[in-house]
């Protein structure tokens, strides 16, 4: 049965935190790493299938993901799941809630799931006194409506071979970049996930990915699928890459 453990007072030092080295993420100042540690009251650690943030919830924390994949939903009453997008090491998860009040959007752990956990009610206290983390918070959230952009223009207008390259070598980049994959690029979803995010049946989502994987560009496995030429699948989809240098994550 998928659970989370409780919050606890354990937690990995900010200024030792394995994110901070990767050439992916910018570096923090003194006054800001001082600042994102007493910010952070602890860690949470998520089993994979297990709800993180439900939509229509008050949450009082903020995370960051510190190591895994999960992924962000929309249910309809009648159990149609839309993937909108999804989360990896160095990702916030819950400012939705901060602002609109209630989450619109319910948030599922892939993998097994750690995440730093922040206080909600301290985020005007960096907006006040610490402006270049208040920028970065900004940058992520204009990222993120900018690869929605992408999500969007790929649904509405990709073809299914195209739609599935797309997502799948999105998926890729973002865990290169993070030197998520240790040697074998393995990205932890099923062929439903793919039809939820495509929007497209289950017989057509296989078919499809059967495509893919004739022509040697991924290995479909039970819970997963390897990556076999990112390269090739940018080209199918017609995407540049995520055209990005160093992100902030707070």
């Amino acid at each position: 049965m998928a659970t989370s453990r409780p919050i606890n007072s354990f937690k990995t030092p900010c200024d030792q935190c394995p994110l901070r080295p990767l050439p992916h993420f910018r570096e923090f100042s003194r006054d800001e790493l001082e600042f994102v540690s007493s910010f952070k009251r602890g860690e949470l650690a998520v089993d994979a299938g297990s709800t993180i943030l439900v939509e229509g919830a008050h949450s009082a924390h903020l995370f960051t993901v510190l190591a895994g994949w999960g992924f962000r939903y929309k249910m309809l009453e009648d159990g149609r799941r839309q993937i909108l997008n999804y989360i990896m090491p160095g990702d916030l998860v819950g400012l939705q809630g901060t602002i609109a009040g209630e989450m619109q959007h319910s948030v599922e752990a892939l993998s097994p799931v750690s995440l730093c956990v922040f206080e909600r009610d301290r985020l005007m206290t960096l907006y006040n006194k610490h402006a270049s983390l208040a920028f970065d918070i900004t940058w992520i959230a204009a990222r993120e409506e900018r690869i929605l952009d992408e999500h969007l223009l790929s649904i509405g207008r990709r073809t299914a071979l195209e739609r599935a390259a797309y997502l799948i070598a999105f998926l890729f980049e973002r865990g290169r970049k993070l030197n998520i994959f240790n040697g074998r690029k393995f990205i932890p979803i099923t062929q439903q996930h793919i039809a939820d995010t495509l929007g497209l049946s289950i017989v057509h989502t296989n078919k499809t990915l059967k495509k893919l994987s004739e022509r040697g560009l991924i290995r479909w496995q039970e819970r997963g699928c390897e990556v076999l030429n990112g390269e090739e699948l940018m080209a199918i989809a017609g995407w540049e890459g995520l055209g990005e240098g160093k992100r902030p994550f707070i």
